[in-house]
């Protein structure tokens, strides 16, 4: 699991880690520019590593265009299973 290899400490998970919020911070940038959100809420397996909610946003500074940035990224509310809770919300909606 990806908090299985966050809590490995070897140089190759490290850098794999480090590989993937580089990335993610680079995206979210794309978004904070395009759209200014108030906030950012990560969803799925990976939102569990807590080092995302400090490392990401130090990050994506580089690639914000403003000189300042308002947006916050925040783990989501009801865990890693919140895309399949909305699934199941519209199943059975009228179409």
């Amino acid at each position: 699991t990806p908090e299985q290899i966050a809590t490995m400490d070897t140089a190759e998970a490290n850098a794999a880690l480090e590989r993937y919020e580089h990335r993610l911070a680079r995206a979210l940038a794309s978004v904070i520019n395009v759209i200014d959100p108030d906030v950012i809420v990560l969803g799925g397996g990976l939102s569990n590593m807590t080092r995302l909610y400090d490392r990401v946003p130090e990050q994506w500074q580089q690639w914000v265009f403003s000189d300042r940035v308002d947006t916050s990224l925040v783990r989501n509310r009801f865990g890693d299973s919140s895309g399949v809770r909305g699934a199941a919300w519209l199943w059975d909606s009228p179409r």
